[in-house]
């Protein structure tokens, strides 16, 4: 009998554990919309984490992708499967250092020709600092589409979007120019309830 309960118990535990570990569902909704997005420009604050695949015209890869934001600052990581490979972009106003785990770290102020050197392919990281939060990037014009909008020779589509806090923010987005084909999935986000003052 006593051992009964004890089996029941560690099957309680043991279910709960693993419960607690599983990833977040994701809430998908709608289609992206291209109404206002009143206060995601204002967060001070955000992260995330998800999967990254790129395609140029010689080069193809994916990584899994940890994004930092703060004001003014990005930290973008991506690694291999189990954390292997990993590269750290960090930019902070004009410079940008990248740090590919071998203890040296390369610094440029030419942000994105200096990236797009390192991963062979060009990524625009300072429209995409916008853009994965589903917003044209502000200081360029842009033209609505059904799913998302063309800036600067790129087309932003948000195949899927997802419900976070009061937000609608993407889950899946791809972008894309004759040259170049990126698809992002994001798994989670973080908010950190932070905004600019």
């Amino acid at each position: 009998m006593v051992i009964k309960k004890l089996i029941g118990v560690i099957f309680v535990l043991v279910f709960g554990v693993l419960a607690a570990c599983a990833p977040q569902q994701v809430k998908e909704t709608g289609a992206y919309s291209t109404e206002p997005k009143s206060g995601l420009s204002s967060l001070s604050k955000w992260s995330f984490e998800g999967r990254l695949a790129l395609k140029g015209v010689k080069e193809a890869w994916q990584a899994n992708i940890a994004w930092h934001h703060v004001i003014d600052e990005e930290s973008v990581k991506l690694s291999g499967p189990l954390g292997q490979g990993a590269t750290l972009i960090h930019l902070a106003g004009d410079l940008v250092s990248i740090d590919r785990g071998d203890g040296k770290t390369s610094s440029s102020s030419h942000s994105e020709e200096f990236i797009s050197q390192q991963l062979g392919v060009f990524v625009p990281v300072r429209s995409l600092r916008y853009w994965v939060v589903g917003l044209p990037e502000p200081k360029s014009s842009f033209i609505k589409t059904n799913n998302g909008f063309k800036q600067a020779e790129w087309m932003i589509e948000y195949d899927q979007m997802q419900k976070i806090n009061d937000y609608l923010l993407p889950h899946k987005i791809t972008v894309t120019n004759p040259k170049v084909k990126l698809k992002l999935i994001i798994d989670q986000w973080d908010l950190n309830d932070a905004r600019a003052e």
